[in-house]
């Protein structure tokens, strides 16, 4: 399992929260490990899911993901 920390913006309140962490937890070989305003901490297995699907299923809830730290 790989680490992934997102910083994600256009998120304001608990409904945002609910739908990222909604649309991260529905993702095989995603474990959502923290979603706040803003922010997402999470662990994927590289042989199921790459960044880009991870980052897609942020934005397809109308908000703007980028990776802050890949460990």
């Amino acid at each position: 399992m790989t680490t992934l920390n997102l910083a994600i913006d256009g998120m304001s309140c608990g409904h945002c929260v609910m739908s990222v962490q909604k649309a991260l937890r529905a993702l095989d070989g995603v474990d959502v490990q923290q979603v706040l305003i803003g922010s997402a901490a999470l662990r994927y297995d590289p042989a199921k899911r790459t960044v880009d699907d991870i980052l897609n299923a942020v934005r397809d809830q109308g908000f703007e993901p980028r990776a802050a730290a890949n460990a």
